[in-house]
């Protein structure tokens, strides 16, 4: 079989009923659309509401732009590491401790004292964390996203410009 072959099963492609085409072929005469009112004449605005004030009319205006692929993180301290437990801080146990939540993805900031070394597993790090805990004999090893391409999966409430 080549591609030249293919053709759509019979009766799956089926062609558009043409109205107002005389009363030979059903739909002549007033063509579907009943006897007079405004649905009988030319065209009503799309969008026409019957007078009411029109949705697009009624909703704000677009003011600002919300980034759909906007990666958002959970900021943790480093001073706050030193609740975790043991010398391995790995976004489990960062959760595990209360300093995020179940699904976030952690960026460690550096702000407050780290007073041992600790093994931080984290999505993300500032400049000044990675020299606070590197400063205080522990390592930093970044996780990768959990999803792919780089990219969040886009969230909903996103402006689009139509």
């Amino acid at each position: 079989m080549k591609l030249h072959d293919l053709r759509p099963p019979e009766g799956a492609k089926k062609s558009r009923k043409r109205v107002g085409r005389g009363i030979g072929g059903k739909g002549g005469k007033t063509a579907g659309r009943g006897t007079k009112g405004q649905g009988a004449r030319d065209t009503i605005p799309m969008g026409f509401e019957g007078g009411q004030l029109p949705l697009m009319q009624r909703i704000p205006k677009l003011r600002g732009f919300t980034n759909p692929f906007r990666v958002e993180y959970s900021p943790v301290n480093v001073g706050a590491l030193s609740a975790v437990a043991g010398d391995r801080a790995n976004v489990e146990a960062i959760i595990a401790a209360g300093l995020a939540h179940k699904g976030d993805l952690v960026k460690v900031l550096g702000g407050g004292e780290l007073t041992r070394a600790v093994h931080v597993e984290a999505h993300a790090f500032s400049k000044s964390a990675e020299a606070a805990i590197t400063g205080a004999g522990g390592t930093v090893t970044v996780v990768p996203l959990p999803f792919g391409n780089g990219r969040p999966p886009a969230q909903g409430n996103a402006h689009t410009n139509r």
